[in-house]
């Protein structure tokens, strides 16, 4: 499944919220959906969010899938009408909005050796030694077409070319072969980043934070594992990156060419804390993946007016624009 979160009249109620399935280019509202099927008194209230979908993830995803497959038919196909709404129509929300946790995490080489060798820095050793991540702030995610605020306070802003998953239930000590257990699928990353403020602030040693805690992009949907398949190398996504600024493709990449796999982050991260659903991960960007590797020769800064669009297979496209 891709499962879209959303804000539409008539279709999202009590918070502004709403979760539904993608379909070709229609979004099916899933709990107006199972309301209209005449569903048992509950299924719509557990399909109401992606929050809600995610406290009981196995149970609940069965139920969306169930939901789906009678609106499939013709029969549910007519009564569910009124639960579509096309993509393009929609407000699209982050897949979450504030999730326990947002960690961030450094998984590729490339961009590693290569942001660091810009600043005549080697890799240290101890990066080989295990995956390490910063925590970023879950109160500023953001949606696929929303906007991006450019921060007045820096002259260096950057986009970042990121997978991202979202966890699916409360785990602790997780085996790095046992992570598909607790994800309940991927999405895109835009990790916005104020380089000029992250500079300053890492030689301190600490960090990143001012210089990436303004915004966070996710989406544009949560897409379920089962919709990787046949995409993997081992136990790595392989799935081809892209991202573009006003319409030019500057950086292209691999899911698989991540370092520490998904499983290995998961293990980490989880070592003697809970991780709980709803926490968001970042894979760190792919190789040529921001600004800040490829250089100011190939592209300026961002500045209000750019678009910037990231695309991963199978997972969609993430576009935001910059504004003042």
């Amino acid at each position: 499944m891709r499962l879209v979160a959303f804000a539409s009249a008539g279709l999202a109620a009590g918070s502004g919220r709403a979760v539904g399935a993608l379909v070709g280019d229609q979004v099916l509202a899933l709990g107006r959906a199972a309301v209209l099927l005449g569903r048992p008194e509950g299924d719509a209230g557990r399909l109401a969010t992606l929050e809600t979908m995610l406290a009981s993830w196995p149970e609940h995803a069965a139920l969306a899938r169930d939901v789906l497959a009678e609106a499939g038919t013709a029969a549910g196909s007519k009564a569910t009408s009124l639960a579509r709404k096309p993509f393009d129509s929609l407000t699209v929300l982050p897949p979450v909005s504030h999730p326990p946790s947002v960690r961030d995490a450094y998984t590729f080489e490339a961009h590693v050796k290569q942001a660091r060798a810009r600043r005549g820095l080697e890799v240290p050793p101890e990066w080989y030694e295990a995956p390490v991540f910063y925590f970023s702030n879950p109160g500023a995610l953001l949606g696929h077409r929303q906007d991006v605020p450019k921060p007045a306070w820096t002259d260096a802003l950057d986009f970042e070319l990121e997978l991202a998953w979202i966890v699916s239930a409360k785990a602790r000590d997780v085996q790095p072969d046992a992570w598909k257990s607790v994800v309940a699928g991927f999405t895109i990353m835009n990790d916005w980043s104020a380089r000029d403020v992250q500079r300053r602030e890492m030689a301190v040693g600490l960090g990143p934070a001012k210089g990436k805690d303004f915004a966070t992009s996710l989406g544009p949907y949560l897409v379920t594992l089962d919709e990787i398949d046949g995409a993997w190398d081992g136990e790595r996504p392989n799935l081809a990156m892209e991202a573009s600024v006003n319409g030019k493709v500057l950086s292209r990449g691999t899911t698989s060419a991540m370092h520490f796999g998904v499983g290995e982050v998961i293990a980490r991260a989880s070592q003697d804390v809970y991780l709980f659903p709803g926490d968001v991960f970042g894979s760190g960007t792919v190789g040529t993946g921001c600004l800040l590797e490829l250089g100011t020769d190939v592209h300026r800064w961002l500045q209000p007016g750019d678009e910037v669009t990231l695309t991963i297979e199978r997972l969609g496209s993430l576009t935001n624009s910059i504004v003042p």
